[in-house]
């Protein structure tokens, strides 16, 4: 690690992955999302290798799970990605497809947060935009964090993304 200004700037991946300044985020691993994917079993399979190495070395763990407002309360991108996803003509015939609380919004069998483990909800695609996320990793010093879980384009990628913007 080297030493600069008061600040640890990490030198090797060992350095980065040191876990007391690591987060494990979870994402959207959940039964409604995971039904939907051909290679769901192996998904998970990876996911829970990686939490259990996670909760080994002790590592800050965060779920997130993604859900869809009510039609009437959807906004223009939430009712435009519906209309595309359900092959709908118009937004007035879109369901939510994961409305919150139901049977799909729950994780996924085999993936059972711990006290210590937070699941923040969302609506928007990073798990950083409108959810307390950044505080609190910030405010437990987390410098890099390992993500896994699911729709890596659509989810993943905008939240590792936005993360860096957010430094």
């Amino acid at each position: 690690m080297d030493r600069f200004n008061g600040l640890d700037v990490p030198e090797s991946l060992a350095d980065a992955l040191d876990a007391q300044t690591l987060a494990f985020l979870v994402y959207d691993m959940q039964a409604g999302i995971l039904s939907q994917i051909p290679d769901g079993d192996r998904v998970m399979s990876n996911v829970q290798r990686l939490l259990a190495v996670t909760r080994k070395r002790r590592v800050r763990t965060v779920f997130t799970r993604h859900y869809f407002m009510p039609t009437q309360l959807a906004g223009v991108f939430q009712l435009r990605q519906a209309k595309i996803w359900q092959g709908k003509a118009h937004a007035a015939e879109t369901r939510p497809l994961i409305p919150h609380g139901s049977a799909g919004f729950q994780l996924a069998g085999g993936l059972e947060p711990r006290p210590d483990e937070p699941v923040i909800d969302k609506i928007t695609m990073s798990a950083f935009e409108g959810t307390p996320l950044d505080i609190v990793l910030r405010d437990c010093g987390v410098r890099a964090f390992l993500i896994a879980g699911v729709a890596t384009e659509v989810g993943i990628e905008p939240t590792v993304r936005h993360s860096t913007d957010l430094g």
